[in-house]
This record gives C-alpha cells, sequence and structure tokens, in this order.
C-alpha cells in the first residue's frame, strides 16, 4: 500500500508562501492521480486541488490564482506552492490519491497569522 508522507508546512503571515512536499513510497506513483487535501480546526477535509496523471489540474475556487500544484514522477513527490496565504488557509494539509485516497499520512500543519 503506497505511504505519503507530507512536509513543509509551518508558520507564515498573511500574505506569505510556503511550498509543501509530498514524498510517496511504491512504483506505481506516475499513474496516479493525486491530490492536497487539508482539514481546518472544527471542519471536514477537502479538497484543494488535483493534478491527473497526465499533469492536468484543477482547483478549488478558493485557492485559485494563489496555489500551484505540480508533480515530479522520478522522485516520487508532489508538490503545492502556496502564496498570498490567508488566515483561512489554516490547516493540516495532506497528499493523497484521486477520487479515492489511501492511507492518510501525518500532515503539515500550515498556520497563517500575524
Amino acid at each position: 500500500q503506497v505511504q505519503f508522507v507530507e512536509s513543509g508546512g509551518g508558520l507564515v503571515q498573511p500574505g506569505g508562501s510556503l511550498r509543501l512536499s509530498c514524498a510517496a513510497s511504491g512504483s506505481m506513483f506516475s499513474i496516479y492521480h493525486m491530490a492536497w487535501y487539508r482539514q481546518a480546526p472544527g471542519k471536514q477535509r477537502e479538497l484543494v486541488v488535483t493534478i491527473f496523471s497526465d499533469r492536468s489540474t484543477n482547483y478549488a475556487d478558493s485557492v485559485k490564482g494563489r496555489f500551484t500544484i505540480s508533480r515530479d514522477n522520478a522522485k516520487k513527490t508532489v508538490y503545492l506552492q502556496m502564496n498570498s496565504l490567508k488566515p483561512e488557509d489554516t490547516a493540516v494539509y495532506y497528499c493523497n490519491k484521486y477520487p479515492v485516497p489511501g492511507y492518510w499520512g501525518q500532515g503539515t500543519q500550515v498556520t497563517v497569522s500575524s
């Protein structure tokens, strides 16, 4: 079963930037559709952005124009560049397969606060 390890989170001021990384195990990574999800305190986990095996992407309206997803199949890694961060972006960010997630990793905490 493929596993994911997220990293790159932290505390950032509004308007700042972070780059998240997600390293995957297993040999089938290149054929997976992948996504970043997030879960804010007291809320359900939500889909943020998807990158398909053909590298096409689909963004939630709330992050469109601010976040950019990319993937490096040779490194089995998915990235999320987050710019112009807002306090409402505060959440634990997870990566996983799409549309049917596998096992969830521990995620990486992103806190946007002054």
